[in-house]
Formats: structure tokens, C-alpha cells, sequence
């Protein structure tokens, strides 16, 4: 029987604000398959960087279920959590988040140290993935040595070297240029034809709209339109 990656029901995330309670998701129902490409859009303030955050478990709903992979991660502990979040999900930033004192090769290293890994595995792992997303010649710098492009490909081969299920990416492209957002773009779409691995995009950049294989739309923290795209609608989409 087909197991959806992720399947979200009747979900509600509430925030205090002092004495006003803000709600930021509401009633949200939502299924994603293995291998989907899928941009969330919305304005400032719609819900997209919350929704995230759930599916991220790096934050828990007011109501609802999460499942990740068929497992129910609504009430699990904070420890069971991290564990989820360190082996199944990768995250991808628009400030990229390196850590500024190691370098490119450390920096995608450092998840792995986590992981159980020898030494000679985690080499391996993380070889293979600076060489994918083309930086094996700048493993040794540091990210103020890196360009922004270069930094974004540092933290892709960051976020795929754990060898997530899914990777969640909140505004990947907005402090690159067009062209150096369209190659990076163009990088995690092979990423994802080649390995199958699942892509979250929140985002306000139509480019990667028009990539995607999937479109949710979120306005007041409600979906107000999901609709899945073939290759075909994308090309008239893109025509107009």
C-alpha cells in the first residue's frame, strides 16, 4: 500500500503574543509523495516558514497529526525529534547557516559526526557530494573564501550527505543573483530526477515555481490552491 513522505491532518499552530493568541496555521490538510518537487508560495505572514518548521519537526502543532514516512511524530519527545531531523530531513537556508570557522568540507562533515559514521566513511560521503555539487576544488576554504553561489552548493551537499528522504529549503534563492539562481535551481532539480529525494520549497521566487512539479499556494495560513503540474502545463505556464 503507497505510504505518503508526508501527510499532515487538520493541523493548527497558535503563537502568544503576549495577551493575543496569533494563529498562523490553520486546518491545514496536506499529503506529499517520494520524489515530489514542490513549491510552497504565499505572502509575508501566510504560513509557509511555520508549515516548515512542522513538517521540520523543529516545531509542534497546536492540533493536528504530523506523519513523517507513516510514523506519527505529533508527540514524540524533543530527543526523538532530533533524531528524526538529523537522519530523515535536510534543510537548506536563504542565509545558508555555514558555520564560519570550519571549512567547506568540515562544514558538510558536521552532520555526519552525528551519525555513527568511521572516519573513512564520513571522508567518502562528503567527497562525493562536494564533487557533485562541483566544489571539490574548494573543499579547504572557508565560507568568507566562498562566493554566495558556492556557499548555497555547500550547504546542498550539506543537506543531502545524510541521505534525507526529504530536504526542506526556505528561500534558497533569494541573496543569489538570477544566473547563480538558476544554476543552483538547476542542481537540486537533478538531485532530486537522480536520487528521488523529496523538496519543500517555501518561497516567493517564480523560478522555482516554474520548475516545480507541484504549486501550493497559501493565504492566511490555509491552503487556497495545490495544484500538481506536468511538463506540459509547466510549458504553457511559462509561455504566458
Amino acid at each position: 500500500m503507497h505510504t505518503p513522505l508526508v501527510k499532515l491532518q487538520a493541523i493548527r499552530k497558535s503563537y502568544s503574543l503576549g495577551k493575543v493568541d496569533v494563529t498562523a496555521l490553520r486546518e491545514v490538510t496536506l499529503v506529499i509523495d517520494p520524489g515530489e518537487f514542490v513549491a510552497l508560495s504565499g505572502t509575508s505572514g501566510s504560513g509557509k516558514t511555520t508549515l516548515l518548521n512542522l513538517i521540520g519537526c523543529l516545531d509542534k502543532p497546536s492540533a493536528g497529526t504530523i506523519q513523517l514516512a507513516g510514523l506519527d511524530v505529533t508527540a514524540l519527545s524533543l530527543p526523538s525529534l532530533a533524531n528524526i531531523r538529523s537522519r530523515k530531513i535536510g534543510f537548506i537556508f536563504q542565509t545558508f547557516n555555514l558555520i564560519p570557522v570550519l571549512s567547506a568540507f568540515e562544514n558538510v562533515e558536521y552532520p555526519l559526526l552525528f551519525a555513527g559514521l568511521g572516519h573513512r566513511q564520513r571522508q567518502e560521503r562528503v567527497r562525493q557530494w562536494l564533487n557533485q555539487v562541483g566544489l571539490e576544488n574548494q573543499a579547504r576554504q572557508r565560507p568568507d573564501q566562498l562566493s554566495g553561489g558556492q556557499r548555497q552548493r555547500v550547504a546542498i551537499a550539506r543537506a543531502m550527505v545524510t541521505q534525507p528522504n526529504l530536504v526542506l529549503a526556505d528561500e534558497p534563492t533569494a541573496n543569489l543573483d538570477s544566473e547563480t539562481a538558476g544554476q543552483i535551481l538547476d542542481l537540486m532539480s537533478q538531485i532530486n530526477q537522480e536520487t528521488g529525494t523529496t523538496f519543500l520549497f517555501a518561497t516567493h521566487d517564480p523560478r522555482i515555481r516554474d520548475r516545480a512539479s507541484r504549486q501550493i499556494h497559501l493565504h492566511d495560513g490555509q491552503i487556497a490552491n495545490d495544484v500538481i503540474l506536468t511538463e506540459t502545463s509547466r510549458r504553457f505556464a511559462n509561455a504566458h
